[in-house]
């Protein structure tokens, strides 16, 4: 079959869960021997704060090594033209250049974080046998993506308006009308990574039905190389620094144990001030970005993967990443994770700041507990959050189905 998929950020711009899983999901189906084309708005990086470093991306179509046709679309506008998508919720200046691509038609048009790649409109774009939309995030019912409200705390209830000005975002006018609505009805297969997920949306408006399809881990279990731990406790936090994620408490938290290391991987709009309050620390490290050989190396060698997100987390790919490699992860209540946790048994699902510092203590203090959570989050890895487990359910979730021709008597 022909894929399309339309996603705002694809590897190596990007910011992360979202984008990694929409080229897993890419080099998957062309293993399976699909072809898939992917298209992306490097512009749109650059719009939300990212981090250019090294040399230029090649500009599609561009065939990568891994067989995925990758198209990064760019405009004369640069990011006004991701700004102008994003305030009017279409594919503006970029209508021509998707319309090029995706009206030679597909057997299954997949779209993905849309929030700088056309907004609403753009799910109506192209031709397509079957429509699909993976809700990665809150972004259909939050201007702000992630539940996160006056960048400040949890969202407990929507006051989309004074949120987007108390967090210094513009108002999108057009979430004001029925174009979410018009534009989801036209979608064939809806799926969020968690039933928490699809209930929330449900709970906030969306009315089409949505099919629970958890995502799939890029590691294995034969990546787990036989790593011994090293003689101190040592932790790992792998994602976005930012404030929804709770880093700062992770870090403050490990101020007061000089006895354990805590790994920090990854970047965003905390690192610099985190790094210059906490960089100190001689029990701290902050790796940075790291590529998939170093993060599975960090997860391998890590007593415990920590997630302290203050906001809800749709699913939690660090979380199964890390279990599928025998890493317990330590999580504090929040949606999609603790789902994922409590259904592997693969960690601790920890209500405060308070009980996840016990649990910190008493991993490192008890090894048959670590060995208890590794071996229970290794078989939910290659049970429930496999490449294949995933592929077979997505290819029967997706496929287009037979026309029925019913002029035939039976």
């Amino acid at each position: 079959m022909r894929f399309g998929m339309v996603t705002t950020f694809y590897p190596p711009r990007h910011f992360g869960g979202d984008a990694l899983h929409v080229q897993s999901l890419a080099r998957a189906l062309v293993r399976a021997g699909h072809d898939v084309e992917v298209v992306s708005f490097p512009a749109a990086y650059r719009a939300a704060g990212g981090h250019v470093v090294g040399g230029t991306v090649a500009r599609g179509p561009t065939l990568e090594p891994d067989g995925v046709i990758v198209h990064r679309l760019e405009h004369p506008m640069g990011v006004l033209a991701a700004v102008w998508m994003h305030q009017a919720g279409t594919a503006g200046p970029y209508r021509a250049a998707l319309a090029a691509i995706l009206d030679r038609g597909f057997d299954v048009l997949h779209f993905h974080n849309v929030s700088l790649a056309g907004g609403p409109e753009v799910l109506g774009a192209g031709r397509a046998r079957r429509r699909v939309l993976t809700l990665h995030d809150f972004w259909f019912v939050c201007p702000m993506h992630a539940l996160w409200k006056n960048r400040e705390r949890a969202c407990d209830r929507p006051e989309c308006t004074s949120c987007c000005l108390r967090s210094h975002r513009p108002v999108q006018l057009w979430r004001l009308g029925g174009a979410r609505d018009l534009a989801l009805a036209g979608i064939d297969v809806v799926i969020a990574p968690s039933a928490w997920s699809a209930r929330t949306h449900r709970d906030r408006g969306i009315t089409v039905p949505i099919d629970v399809l958890p995502l799939f881990s890029r590691f294995t279990a034969s990546d787990c190389a036989q790593a011994s731990l090293p003689a101190r406790a040592r932790y790992l936090y792998a994602g976005r620094l930012t404030a929804s994620k709770g880093v700062r408490l992770l870090l403050s938290l490990f101020a007061r144990l000089p006895e354990y290391d805590l790994v920090v991987a990854g970047d965003g709009d905390e690192r610099a001030a985190l790094v210059a309050e906490y960089g100190g620390l001689p029990n701290v490290q902050f790796a940075g970005q790291v590529d998939d050989a170093a993060l599975r190396m960090l997860f391998v060698g890590a007593t415990a993967t920590l997630m302290a997100s203050l906001g809800p987390e749709s699913f939690g790919l660090v979380a199964i990443e890390s279990m599928t490699l025998g890493t317990p992860v330590l999580a504090l209540d929040a949606g999609g994770v603790s789902e994922l946790i409590r259904e592997s048994g693969g960690g601790v699902v920890c209500a405060d700041l308070d009980a996840l510092e016990k649990a910190i203590r008493r991993i490192a203090a008890d090894g048959s507990l670590r060995e208890t959570l590794s071996r229970r989050g290794r078989a939910a890895g290659a049970e429930r959050y496999s490449e294949r487990r995933f592929l077979d359910d997505y290819l029967a979730l997706v496929t287009p189905r037979p026309a029925v021709d019913r002029t035939a008597v039976a």
